[in-house]
C-alpha cells in the first residue's frame, strides 16, 4: 500500500542487537559500528607458549641447592702428601628419600683441587682427585649399600665405574654419615707442592650429587627441584708441614672409623 500523496517518510535505522545468557557457552558478539567482531579465547593455542615462558623461567631461576652443613674441615700436609678431612651433615629430602626406597641409586661426587694463584695469569691447578660413592638400598636384606670408586663418573653410566670398596649400614642416616665423610683422603703428592710457601697454594674441594647420572625419567626436570640439588663445597689454605706429623698420621687412621676400617667393608669387585 503506497503512503498518500504529499505526505512524509521518515526511515529509521535499526541495529542489530546481541545478547548472550549468563550460562550460555557461545562466544559473545560485540558490535562495532557495522562490523561485528567475535572474541574468542581458546586455551589450546596458548598451550605451546605457556610452556615455553615456564621453560625459560626454569633456566632463568634456577633452584637453589640444598646447603649441606659442615662439620669438619681440614688439611693434613705431610713430606708425601696432602690430605683431607671433611664431614658433612647430608639430610635428603622426601622426594629423594622416596626414590631411593625404591630402588634407584644416588651417586654422590668427591672433587679436590690443588691451586696456585698467579697475578700475571691465570690460576695453576697442581693436583686433582675425584672419588665417586654410588649409595642403593637393598629390599631383599633392607640394608643400604654403599660403593666407593677412585675416578669420576663424567657423565658416563655408573654401571661402567670400577669400584674399590663396599660397606653395609643398617640405616640411611649411617649410610649418609659414610657418604659425607672423606677421612685422610690423598689429594696431592707432596712434591707436587714442594715448591714456594706454604701460602702459595690453596686446597679447594666440592662435594655433589652427581644428577647426570640418575635414570632418564628422574632426571627430567630434577634440576629444577631445590630437594635433588645437594651440594657443599669448601676452601682452605695449605698449611706447612709439621714435625712428627707421619708417625700420627698412622697411629690415627687405625683408630678413626671410616669407610676402610669398619669391619663391615668388603673389597670391591
Amino acid at each position: 500500500m503506497r503512503p498518500p500523496t504529499g505526505s512524509s517518510t521518515t526511515i529509521i535505522r535499526v541495529d542489530t542487537t546481541a545478547f548472550s545468557t549468563p550460562a550460555s557457552t557461545r562466544p559473545r558478539i560485540e558490535t562495532g559500528g557495522f562490523a561485528m567482531r567475535v572474541k574468542v579465547c581458546t586455551v589450546g593455542r596458548s598451550a605451546p607458549w605457556l610452556m615455553a615462558c615456564l621453560l625459560l623461567l626454569s633456566i632463568w631461576f634456577p633452584a637453589h641447592a640444598q646447603l649441606v652443613p659442615v662439620t669438619q674441615e681440614e688439611l693434613l700436609r705431610t713430606p708425601d702428601a696432602v690430605h683431607l678431612t671433611a664431614r658433612l651433615q647430608i639430610v635428603p629430602g622426601p622426594l629423594v628419600e622416596d626414590a631411593l626406597l625404591k630402588g634407584v641409586p644416588l651417586y654422590f661426587a668427591w672433587r679436590a683441587e690443588v691451586i696456585r694463584p698467579r697475578w700475571y695469569w691465570t690460576d695453576r691447578r697442581v693436583a686433582s682427585a675425584h672419588r665417586t660413592l654410588r649409595l642403593a638400598y637393598q629390599p631383599l636384606t633392607r640394608r643400604w649399600r654403599v660403593s666407593l670408586s677412585n675416578e669420576p663418573a663424567d657423565g658416563n653410566s655408573g654401571a661402567g665405574l670400577q669400584y674399590a670398596l663396599h660397606q653395609n649400614f643398617d640405616n640411611l642416616a649411617e649410610a649418609l654419615a659414610g657418604v659425607g665423610r672423606v677421612y685422610r683422603w690423598k689429594i696431592a703428592d707432596g712434591s707436587s707442592v714442594a715448591d714456594g710457601d706454604p701460602g702459595d697454594y690453596r686446597v679447594e674441594w666440592r662435594m655433589q650429587l652427581d644428577l647426570s647420572l640418575l635414570p632418564r625419567p628422574f632426571q627430567i626436570g630434577v634440576g629444577n627441584q631445590p630437594e635433588w640439588n645437594i651440594q657443599r663445597e669448601g676452601r682452605l689454605a695449605l698449611p706447612a708441614i709439621q714435625a712428627g706429623e707421619r708417625v700420627r698420621l698412622e697411629e690415627t687412621v687405625i683408630g678413626e672409623p671410616s669407610l676402610a676400617s669398619e669391619p663391615d667393608a668388603v673389597p670391591g669387585r
